[in-house]
């Protein structure tokens, strides 16, 4: 369908965009959330993924006004997180790849280098557990391989960054669903929130907690897990973004209070579905 165009009305509204152009009225938009949100991440985050869905939502807001558009971008991504969490099926699957395809090496990517990823000494270790669950007892790492062991999943699948890149990896451990299973996770309770050693947090919906290929990872590409990649243990979702994948994982807790997370906190969208 080809966008009419009207002639501009003469005076101070000749420069604003004609509301049925498309382009126009995106380019402002972009303009205006650059401009006008002032983190880094958040603005880099959202001039790659407004639309003129997002766009049309904006429309009714003052665009002179930074807390009117922080507003609107706000209700944009509940309503991003509510459509994802809606089309999100437990029985759709990622795709799995051949060990051909696994990218060497796998890159490391955190909000840090990594010479500052975080040394855990696995003599100390204990996976705390609170929440709705029913047994909150910690977990050593010897329990978590010894528990892992007979149950032991493998995928090679993309991990797929909000950045722009993608990379086939390894991954191996114990289904999150078993595991949830196991301690006594309310699993119709809404969220499981993760704290990491790194000072990292997030947090998922229960249907990707108990989604077939969501992992508990302890092993990547057949070797105990990497420091780089999240030693002693990562989540790995094959279905959200990269970073919905905690590393380095120290505390795992199940609620129905709304528990947000890091880059989440600052504008990211929640479900992060990829």
């Amino acid at each position: 369908m080809t966008l009419e165009r009207k002639s501009p009305m003469p005076g101070p509204s000749a420069n604003a965009p004609d509301v049925r152009d498309g382009d126009a009225i995106l380019r402002e938009a972009r303009a205006l959330v650059t401009r006008r949100v002032a983190e880094p991440s958040r603005r880099a985050f959202l001039s790659r993924t407004l639309s003129l869905g997002g766009v049309a939502l904006l429309s009714g807001c003052s665009l002179d006004d930074n807390a009117s558009v922080e507003s609107a971008l706000d209700r944009i991504s509940r309503w991003n997180d509510r459509v994802q969490a809606a089309l999100f099926r437990q029985d759709v699957l990622a795709p799995t790849f051949p060990a051909s395809r696994i990218t060497r090496p796998f890159p490391f990517n955190a909000f840090y280098t990594m010479d500052e990823a975080p040394v855990v000494d696995e003599s100390d270790y204990r996976l705390e557990l609170s929440g709705l669950i029913a047994d909150r007892a910690p977990w050593t790492l010897d329990a978590l391989r010894r528990f892992a062991a007979p149950r032991m999943a493998d995928q090679i699948t993309r991990h797929v960054c909000v950045e722009g890149w993608s990379a086939i990896g390894r991954w191996g451990g114990v289904t999150f669903a078993d595991f949830l299973r196991r301690i006594g996770a309310d699993t119709t309770a809404r969220y499981v929130g993760f704290q990491c050693a790194d000072d990292y947090y997030t947090s998922i919906d229960m249907p990707t907690a108990l989604h077939p290929q969501t992992l508990l990872a302890l092993t990547y590409d057949g070797q105990t897990l990497p420091r780089a990649y999240g030693f002693p243990m990562k989540l790995r979702i094959p279905t959200k973004l990269g970073y919905k994948n905690p590393k380095h994982i120290r505390a795992i807790f199940v609620t129905n209070t709304y528990p947000g997370g890091y880059w989440e906190d600052q504008g990211y969208n929640w479900f992060g579905g990829s």
